[in-house]
């Protein structure tokens, strides 16, 4: 029986799953809500990888790049492409939003239970970056304080040579336990991807989502239209094709849907572009955890600029080309400077709004939908993060296994 369980394509598996999930939620939604903890079992596997992974994987990748010079050429690079992106995605949203009429039905209720998010001063994050006790950082599974940790204990060792080596090479043999332990828990992928998708679809019912159906449908397409035609685009030009890049990764992609999660889903695309996609260990190990920071196009970029217009439009209030202008800036910007911050996207809608004057208690009436929103942009997001390492990778080591 395990035999054939694994001669079926990993992805086959994952989709397979997610298609039961789905008609488990449709046909007997209370039975679906019940398959929960299996997805919460997976999820929790998961977090339970990241702390140690991303500090052991950091650690081992700065040894590997030989030194901070070079480690700090290619964080400047990843950024410079995450900004650009973001900044693609912020337009793709507004475009979107103006063409398709997410205009809202009248039978639209804001939630009652719904808490406006406190938006930290600029000073604030980026003293957050810092820990001040990086053992807690670790426990607490604080992705942003355990990277500037990592990066400084492995420049310290590259600077120290001979005297911290046993140190670096505890770390490096650290960093191939978890990548097994990683694949180990990544085969428990489709019974939590099959949970979580029976739970989301049995929860929310098909009616709860009509009178947003406009406005989910927009930020699924502009989605859509940005993962394919500029993440597409992006790979393209690295000299990859595209359908090779999405077919490998898919999975990874099923992941981040499902589980809503950017730092959950780094190990499965670690995995993914490190053994379908060749891209080196080094490169997947330092961009993606900076990507599940700082990359947020989906939440950053789209989210902001369509639920802007769609908030706008509940309200009456005019937008013109100033407003969308100062939606893209803040959006952009935004991305990078609530990293670490949790509830990243209602913050990053929240200095939005404020920054062109729209009314918060807006974001009330979307909310109560913010689950089926964030599959869609946390899936954005980690495929931004998976096409920047091909693009670094590709411009430093020849790819395997593509034309």
């Amino acid at each position: 029986m395990f035999k054939a369980w694994f001669a079926i394509p990993f992805w086959q598996r994952v989709l397979g799953a997610f298609a039961v999930g789905v008609i488990i939620g449709v046909v007997q939604p209370e039975i679906a809500q019940s398959l929960r903890p299996l997805g919460t079992l997976f999820i929790n596997a998961l977090k339970m990888l990241v702390a140690p992974l991303i500090f052991t994987a950091i650690v081992s990748a700065i040894l590997q790049l030989g030194g901070g010079e070079r480690a700090g050429k290619i964080g400047i690079k990843t950024i410079g492409l995450f900004l650009l992106t973001a900044v693609i995605a912020s337009l793709i949203g507004l475009a979107v939003g103006q063409l398709l009429n997410v205009t809202p039905s009248p039978d639209l209720v804001a939630d009652s239970g719904y808490v406006p998010k406190v938006v930290p001063g600029p000073i604030e994050v980026l003293l957050s970056f810092v820990p001040t006790n990086p053992f807690a950082a670790l426990a607490e599974g604080n992705v942003i304080q355990i990277v500037v940790f990592a990066a400084l204990v492995g420049v310290a060792i590259n600077q120290l040579g001979d005297v911290a080596k046993p140190l670096g090479d505890a770390i490096k043999a650290g960093a191939q336990v978890m990548y097994r332990i990683t694949k180990m828990v990544l085969e428990l992928t489709p019974f939590g991807v099959l949970g979580l998708m029976a739970w989301v679809v049995g929860h929310y019912g098909l009616s709860s989502l009509t009178p947003l159906a406009a406005f989910i449908g927009a930020i699924y397409l502009a989605c859509l239209l940005h993962i394919v035609f500029v993440y597409g685009t992006m790979v393209r030009l690295a000299g990859m094709s595209p359908w090779f890049f999405f077919k490998s990764i898919f999975s990874a992609q099923l992941v981040a849907f499902t589980t809503c999660s950017s730092f959950g889903t780094i190990p499965a695309a670690h995995q993914a572009i490190t053994e379908k996609l060749g891209v080196k260990k080094e490169y997947a190990s330092f961009v993606l955890p900076l990507g599940a920071t700082i990359n947020m196009d989906g939440c950053g970029g789209i989210y902001p600029a369509i639920a802007a217009i769609f908030i706008a439009q509940i309200y009456g209030i005019p937008l013109d080309w100033a407003d969308y202008l100062l939606i893209t800036l803040t959006a952009t910007l935004a991305s990078v400077g609530t990293a670490g911050v949790p509830g990243t996207a209602m913050v990053m809608l929240t200095v939005t709004l404020n920054a062109i004057g729209l009314p918060l208690e807006g974001i009330a009436f979307i909310a109560a939908i913010d689950r089926i929103i964030d599959m869609a942009r946390t899936a954005t997001n980690v495929t931004g993060d998976m096409a920047v390492s091909v693009v670094l990778g590709k411009e430093r080591e020849s790819l395997k296994g593509y034309s």
